[in-house]
């Protein structure tokens, strides 16, 4: 929906000041007269709108090119998704994020602000793993990857983005296992069609529990109190015990900025007792990637996002600014803004005649 700026705040004001006449309105007549009548005067009231240029996120290499570079599989051409085009420029923190976690095998938190394309810092080099594993034939049933997410919303989101990401590649599966997952196949079939009346279930997303408990997924979306259950109930041991569970990889942590002070300190000992289970806190056995739009901000911060992410995985995270090797924390970098002295001029008078002609359709 498209919103024009100058309504919207006329409108608002407009609100604004009713508002203020009826809800503080002077007993004397012509003392109130007097006080609107100054609080509508241009810019008394308020000022605006003020209107903030933000430049770009700077781009770098493609998906192909790193394909072709030999640091992602040859798999990601299988795709075959509008979604994902591997000629599309990467942001450059994306591009910083995949070499990172692919060739560094180094743990990570990207902080970067919204709308940045932080998913792709984490999913790609999850998919780039699960493609090896497909490249080897030992891509079986079995958790590889958890993504936590403070909300079911958020969760589900990205179930969306799944859904048209794997469309294509059905060896990869995923499935959302939170208190909104229906137990048997048939109760969550019916409710993803009534949600869903315009979609087919593919055949690698796991819509029930019961799917999930015969072959786990590969991508398995939660939120942390569900996590609590999980390890607790005897049902859901196949996500880590047994044959099954040989083969966790990555832990995402989303807003991770989210988990501080007592709620902090909860998912720090969960994520402890996650990786007893799963690897027997064995150090490195998995890699820690956290997301967050607000942690951060400028590079002197950095060294103590680092240390926070550490104390909430349980695993090394490092800010060096002299190694680049030894730097976990991946910001975003934008475009320069280039801001002129002058203005470029006047169109011509015929210019604003074509412009009324299409406003007036």
């Amino acid at each position: 929906m498209n919103l024009d700026p100058l309504v919207a705040t006329a409108a608002i004001k407009e609100k604004y000041l009713d508002y203020l006449e009826t809800t503080f309105a002077l007993s004397d007549e012509e003392l109130q007269r007097e006080l609107v009548a100054e609080l509508k005067k241009p810019g008394r009231f308020g000022k605006g709108p003020i209107l903030e240029a933000t430049p770009p996120f700077a781009q770098g290499g493609t998906l192909r090119d790193l394909i072709e570079e030999g640091i992602l599989s040859r798999e990601f051409t299988k795709l075959q998704t509008e979604v994902l085009p591997l000629k599309r420029k990467l942001y450059i923190h994306q591009e910083e994020a995949i070499r990172k976690l692919v060739q560094g095998q180094r743990n990570v938190v990207v902080a970067t602000g919204t709308g940045s394309g932080k998913t792709e810092c984490f999913l790609l080099p999850i998919l780039n793993y699960l493609f090896r594993q497909q490249e080897k034939g030992v891509l079986g049933p079995g958790v590889r990857a958890l993504l936590l997410y403070p909300m079911n919303a958020l969760a589900n989101d990205q179930l969306k983005r799944l859904r048209r990401l794997l469309q294509n590649y059905p060896a990869i599966t995923f499935g959302s296992y939170t208190g909104e997952t229906k137990k048997w196949e048939e109760k969550a079939v019916e409710k993803f069609m009534q949600a869903n009346p315009r979609e087919e279930i593919l055949p690698n997303e796991l819509l029930s529990r019961e799917k999930m408990w015969q072959n786990p997924p590969h991508i398995l979306l939660s939120n942390y109190a569900m996590m609590e259950y999980l390890l607790l109930r005897p049902d859901d041991n196949v996500f880590f015990d047994g044959p099954l569970a040989k083969e966790w990889r990555f832990i995402v942590l989303d807003e991770a900025h989210t988990y501080s002070g007592a709620k902090g300190i909860e998912i720090a000992m969960l994520l402890r007792r996650l990786k007893e289970r799963v690897v027997k806190s064995r150090p490195r056995a998995l890699q820690c990637i956290g997301t967050s739009a607000t942690l951060g901000g400028e590079e002197k911060d950095f060294g103590r996002v680092a240390q926070f992410a550490e104390g909430l995985f349980g695993e090394p995270f490092a800010y060096n600014k002299a190694k680049p090797s030894q730097q976990d924390v991946v910001a975003g970098v934008r475009m320069d803004l280039t801001v002129v002295d002058r203005s470029w001029g006047k169109p011509k008078a015929d210019f604003y005649l074509k412009w009324q002609g299409l406003v007036r359709g």
